[in-house]
Order: structure tokens, then sequence, then C-alpha cells
């Protein structure tokens, strides 16, 4: 699994919101494996902002 980087998610992000492609042209555009990635990060950037596309390496719950 690629990780993306939170510059890059947001360029992404603000493409798809001004309306310059879907998010199967967008991911074809920048090289992204899977349109899903991209409806994740719009998801997370409309509920939370740009905290939304940042990498959370917080692990709440540590499975025994």
């Amino acid at each position: 699994m690629a990780k993306y980087s939170y510059e890059f998610k947001k360029k992404v992000v603000i493409a798809y919101i001004r309306g310059e492609g879907g998010t199967r042209y967008l991911a074809k555009k920048f090289d992204i494996a899977h349109k899903s990635s991209i409806e994740i990060w719009v998801k997370n950037y409309k509920e939370f902002g740009d905290e939304g596309l940042l990498r959370s390496r917080k692990n709440d719950i540590y499975p025994f």
C-alpha cells in the first residue's frame, strides 16, 4: 500500500472539489492505485478539514 504525503493528498482533494475530474480520472492523472483512496480523502477533508488528511500513527487498542 502506497503512502501519500499530506501535500499530495490536499492537491488531489482540491482538484476534486474544484471539479477538475472525477475520482477515476484523478486517480489515473495522479497515478493513485485505487480511486477509493480519493473518496476517503475527500470524505475526511470535508468532515475534519486539513486534520483529516494527516496520517495517524496512534494505535489506541493493542491486541494481545
